[in-house]
């Protein structure tokens, strides 16, 4: 994306110090090398911070997304979704005690799977299960659904969570038939097989943030895998920043006939599903309908795929999923989580959700001869380095603000964070009919900065938090319709609502 320094204006402004103390950049190197911080004055900090000096901005590149853009292997991943699919049938109701075949087996090998690669990176992931004993329409009996999930904590924020998920099982036409072989190969072996080959990738490094790699149960019963995981992140007291859905991420051949392995879609909520009535009423005046965290993080991620990959163009659809249909992202939506659906573009509908089968010259069902590896592991990467940017990056901005009623001029505030790992802060517009911010400028460690002769209503705006190491958060809108981090009072009691 180019960004440009304004839009035909001179920009005047003034910036209010944030008061605190900064400090030289981390030393982030490779393999687990050990950082350092050191205290500097801010006389010091512009001559010896990267070479920076007053007069310029840190570097908006970071080399080392390039090399993990391109670690994925597709061999690997494709025998990751064979395994997944030779336990015949990974349905929700299905064995869970059988060791060859169901979702008992497939969820024991996906844990011992984890375990391997976190043996390979000296116990750097910690590999946990995290289920409940759930009921409901499409599961008539009491039945434990359990999620597998491998953290790998962040060595300077462990509290602040980004998240990769797949979803374990698999069904076939009927969504009650557990026994019936449903190899689930794309919908959604591929997805699992993805977070996995991520941990493999990025457990080779070293992050400020923490990253949860998730294989979700239940999906296809009616999203329990997810709930349960949101309401376990809630109950860690958990911010979470970001959680990538992916759910099918290696068709290539959609019903339409078209065939392409260089587009994806990134599916996000508008509105956030989860906002209370004051804040609907805030949204109502003042702007925000397309600017939810969730959607500012999809943009995020196709800003740093047109950064760091090539022969990947990202489709942002502004809307939760697909026409009248769903997917794992929604509970963490629900609990006021930023999240977003990945996934391919092009579906066929032959080969989900159908019994293995033949008619009329047409191959039904989700088999492992429908998915292209090399584009599993090309989304697996768009994930791989969306993680590693935003756990590298500091935090999104809080309480971020907007005033400038009835004036010439348009003031942006937020609450500075005075740690080591923030270098400064962006500032973001766009005319209010363009779905992409168009435009930005650095403007220092400050926690305030107005914009003269920028009228307010004529455009939307944003804040993000810049790094030393090349890195920048996902842009925050002002006001609750944007903030990435929600109370958690008012996450949980309209989460109780949605429900």
């Amino acid at each position: 994306m180019t960004i440009k320094a304004s839009i035909g204006k001179t920009l005047v402004f003034t910036a209010i110090s944030a008061g605190a103390a900064q400090a030289a950049p981390p030393a982030t190197p490779l393999h687990h090398a050990a950082s350092s911080h050191t205290l500097l004055s801010q006389s010091a900090l512009n001559k010896n911070a990267l070479g920076q000096s007053p007069y310029t901005a840190p570097s908006q590149e970071d080399l080392r997304l390039y090399e993990i853009a391109g670690a994925p292997q597709p061999a690997r991943i494709l025998q990751d979704i064979q395994t997944l699919v030779n336990f015949g049938t990974r349905h929700t109701l299905s064995s869970q005690t059988d060791k060859d075949r169901g979702i008992g087996a497939a969820r024991n090998w996906i844990k011992a799977e984890f375990e391997r690669i976190s043996a390979a990176c000296d116990h750097c992931l910690e590999v946990i299960e995290v289920g409940d004993t759930v009921s409901g329409k499409r599961i008539p009996e009491p039945t434990r659904v359990v999620n597998i999930i491998a953290i790998q904590r962040g060595t300077l924020d462990p509290n602040r969570v980004v998240m990769m998920s797949g979803d374990i099982d698999s069904r076939v036409s009927d969504v009650m038939d557990a026994t019936s072989f449903s190899p689930g190969a794309n919908d959604n072996a591929s997805g699992v097989a993805g977070a996995l080959e991520a941990a493999r990738v990025l457990s080779q490094y070293q992050f400020g943030g923490t990253i949860v790699y998730a294989a979700l149960s239940g999906e296809e019963q009616g999203l329990y895998g997810g709930a349960g995981l949101a309401d376990f992140a809630k109950k860690q007291g958990w911010q979470v920043e970001a959680v990538l859905n992916n759910d099918m991420i290696g068709n290539i051949e959609g019903i339409n006939g078209v065939v392409s392995n260089h587009t994806v879609r990134v599916f996000s909520e508008g509105v956030r599903i989860a906002e209370t009535e004051a804040e609907a009423k805030e949204r109502y005046f003042s702007g925000g309908e397309n600017d939810s965290a969730s959607r500012n993080l999809a943009r995020h991620i196709k800003q740093l795929a047109d950064q760091y990959m090539t022969n990947l163009d990202v489709q942002l659809i502004y809307r939760l999923d697909r026409f009248g249909r769903g997917g794992h992202h929604l509970p963490f939506n629900k609990a006021g989580f930023p999240a977003v659906r990945v996934m391919e573009t092009n579906e066929n509908y032959n080969r989900q959700h159908q019994d293995i089968r033949t008619e009329n010259g047409i191959a039904y069902g989700d088999v492992i001869e429908g998915v292209d590896e090399a584009f599993a592991a090309k989304l697996t990467a768009l994930n791989a380095i969306s993680l590693a940017s935003m756990a590298w990056a500091p935090a999104p901005p809080t309480q971020v603000s907007i005033s400038g009623q009835v004036s010439a001029d348009t003031q942006l505030s937020w609450q500075a964070d005075a740690t080591a790992e923030v270098a400064g802060y962006r500032i973001y517009w766009r005319k209010t009919t363009e779905a992409e911010w168009s435009h930005s400028r650095y403007v220092g460690k400050v926690n305030s900065f107005t914009l003269s002769n920028m009228v307010i209503d004529n455009y939307l705006y944003g804040v993000a938090a810049v790094g030393f190491n090349g890195n920048t958060s996902p842009v925050v809108f002002p006001g609750a319709a944007g903030a990435f981090f929600r109370p958690a009072s008012d996450a949980d009691s309209n989460a109780a609502k949605s429900h």
